[in-house]
């Protein structure tokens, strides 16, 4: 019986198996795999075994499936499963063939249907879990959308009522906190939109002229400049620089470096915006002043959910999406410390050749 063949040569099926295991060019083998997967493989493909010669078919899926979620747990890929398995059903196929072993034909398909049965349950969890997974992810992302969201909406609409009802001047820090949630709630969806692009894939790069696209990133960053309190320079670009890119994904990524600027910039203090051309790139440059990075926290400034500064309003999430864009549009975005003053971050694009003059008007989205 076929069973009785694999627990009686347990070790020399283990050995077999993990010497092709680790011969395997891909996917390429795990310590893991080679000391505890291998038996576990052979364990599971035995009690499937098991299951089948009782006839007992919704019992073997269900064990196959339930095998497939604990490998996919403990962190086995599925290619990994499947070759795993595949290269533990040789080794026993082998085996019996070089002793000769009394098993029929018909044990030998029950053995090729239990590795179908096992290798189908697997995939079929794996995709089980991923969905859930992404689904659960989608949903706590919009939660927390949702939440950023009513709460800024909350904050205008309290501060709103004060004002009409005539217990806030239309010009005093009331009116500010308007104008404040408004801006957090712009940045929001801003930044919403731009997710929504770039995992969907609808990137839609083309020429853009950077001169319009910087003022139009002038016009939202004075406001905000006034309410800060904080001075907005923003130099000249010539009309002749054009980078390709989707326009919605690199406007969204200079209005979070022009936002984060003016944030943790110093009441009374400037904010400065350059556009260089150099060595055939576009360079677009916010300098603060932060008062310099903390030692050693470049790079972790885009991470996700990174936040710098006293100021915790937001997810952290803005660098993060504006690098993913930036990239996105093939280009790098960096920061430059200037330390006891502040930083300076650059948005790089390869430039490209300025098309043909066309009519003023606002920046296509």
């Amino acid at each position: 019986m076929l069973v009785e063949f694999i627990l009686t040569h347990r070790e020399e099926l283990i050995a077999r198996a993990r010497g092709k295991v680790a011969n395997r060019l891909a996917p390429r083998p795990t310590d893991l795999e080679l000391a505890s997967g291998v038996p576990l493989f052979l364990e599971q493909l035995a009690e499937t075994l098991r299951l089948a010669s009782t006839s007992m078919k919704l019992t073997m899926d269900q064990s196959a499936t339930r095998h497939g979620a604990a490998l996919l747990e403990r962190g086995y890929t599925v290619a990994q499963v499947v070759h795993d398995y595949g290269d533990v059903c040789q080794a026993i196929t082998e085996l019996a063939e070089e002793l000769s072993a009394p098993i029929t034909t018909d044990e030998f398909r029950t053995l090729n249907r239990c590795l179908d049965e096992a290798i189908a349950g697997a995939v079929t969890e794996f995709g089980r879990l991923r969905d859930q997974s992404a689904a659960h992810a989608e949903t706590e992302r919009s939660g927390v959308l949702a939440h950023e969201l009513r709460n800024r909406i909350s904050t205008a609409q309290l501060a709103f009522e004060a004002i009409a009802a005539g217990r806030a001047p239309v010009g005093g820090s009331v009116a500010a906190i308007v104008r404040r949630s408004l801006q957090r709630i712009t940045a929001l969806v801003d930044r919403s939109l731009v997710e929504v692009r770039l995992e969907s894939g609808t990137i839609q790069r083309r020429p853009i002229r950077v001169d319009r696209l910087m003022e139009e990133a002038e016009v939202v960053a004075t406001m905000e400049a006034v309410a800060h309190g904080v001075a907005l320079s923003v130099a000249p670009t010539a009309g002749d620089i054009e980078v390709e890119a989707d326009p919605q994904i690199l406007a969204g990524a200079i209005a979070n470096l022009l936002q984060n600027a003016l944030k943790f910039t110093r009441r009374g203090g400037s904010v400065t915006v350059r556009t260089l051309t150099v060595d055939g790139r576009v360079e677009i440059e916010v300098e603060d002043e932060c008062g310099g990075l903390p030692a050693d926290k470049r790079e972790e400034l885009f991470g996700a959910f990174q936040q710098r500064g006293a100021d915790r309003s937001g997810l952290g999430l803005g660098l993060f999406i504006s690098r993913k864009g930036v990239h996105a549009c093939g280009g790098v975005i960096r920061v430059r410390d200037l330390p006891g003053r502040g930083c300076v971050f650059t948005i790089a694009l390869p430039r490209c050749a300025p098309s043909a003059p066309t009519g003023s008007g606002s920046l296509p989205v």
